[in-house]
């Protein structure tokens, strides 16, 4: 499998264990009136600081979206006392990615959905060693989703980890679809459960802020080409946020054009964030870690 091809386990470790820490650091400040592009340059700057790439942009997903929204250049939106607030995040070195998720309920009146998720992930790590099947994970992650009375998302679910390769085989379902690819020592995986009392699916928004690098093309005007040059050097295997290319074009209005020029050539994929079919509520939890003989060592901790 690919993922098990030339870990660096020291390297792995720091980058998990650095994951994390951010992701804390990031989730202290989650409080109502917040806005959530601090919350996003907080945690990656704090990897910045301490010497280490974000292997994506900070995913801020709130109540219904449950994934791959990350704030817009110059956005206002803050926090509320009511939402319920999923963090996803990752640091990257020389190829070699970090991966892990946790949900922050403002209202403190929906237990059930932190805890669905966080258990899920708990119940899934005591049986995960090699040989078993991906399908058992799935069927322990939906059998403890549904003890709260909330549905697994179907078309969400954790992956393998390889390098320079965030999302790689093998998929890892959150309830039993009948896979029965089985684990095998030495690989990188992540467990992601997602729980909604909506209808157990995501489909994609209108809202695009994350994008990735698909090959060099001729484009028309000076500022694609410009971000073209920019995104190939920079995120050449990693997703990444559009605001982060203000410093090559400050002015907003230009960034998107140019952003949707390379979007139309397909020089670049966009990434929408991803909201619940039914508009449920969405929660979040994710690890990573390494299949072991007989166990897992979880990395992002």
């Amino acid at each position: 499998m690919a993922n098990k091809e030339n870990i660096n386990l020291k390297t792995m470790q720091e980058v998990g264990a650095i994951t994390y820490s951010a992701l804390k650091h990031a989730g202290k400040s989650v409080k109502p009136g917040a806005k959530l592009i601090e919350i996003a340059e907080l945690a990656e700057g704090y990897l910045k600081e301490n010497g280490f790439e974000s292997a994506f942009p900070l995913n801020i997903s709130i109540n219904n979206y449950a994934a791959h929204y990350s704030p817009r250049l110059e956005e206002e939106t803050a926090f509320n006392e009511n939402d319920l607030v999923k963090l996803d995040f990752g640091a990257e070195r020389n190829g070699f990615f970090g991966d892990c998720a946790i949900s922050i309920d403002l209202s403190n009146n929906r237990p059930e959905f932190v805890d669905a998720t966080n258990e899920a992930v708990e119940n899934a790590l005591s049986i995960i060693k090699q040989g078993v099947k991906v399908n058992e994970i799935g069927a322990e992650i939906a059998k403890t989703i549904e003890s709260k009375g909330l549905k697994p998302i179907r078309n969400l679910g954790g992956h393998g980890i390889s390098t320079n390769n965030l999302h790689g085989e093998p998929f890892i379902p959150n309830y039993d679809n009948g896979d029965d690819t089985a684990l095998e020592e030495g690989m990188v995986i992540a467990l992601e459960p997602f729980a909604t009392n909506g209808k157990g699916a995501v489909t994609d928004s209108d809202i695009l802020e994350i994008c990735s690098f698909n090959g060099h093309v001729n484009v028309r005007s000076l500022n694609a080409r410009k971000l073209l040059d920019a995104i190939e050097i920079r995120f050449p295997h990693k997703a990444f946020a559009i605001r982060w290319l203000s410093d090559i074009i400050s002015v907003k209005f230009s960034l998107y054009s140019a952003i949707n020029e390379l979007i139309r050539a397909d020089a670049i994929a966009p990434i929408p964030a991803l909201v619940e079919i039914g508009n449920g509520i969405v929660s979040q939890s994710e690890i990573e870690l390494i299949v072991e003989k007989d166990s897992c060592s979880i990395l992002t901790k």
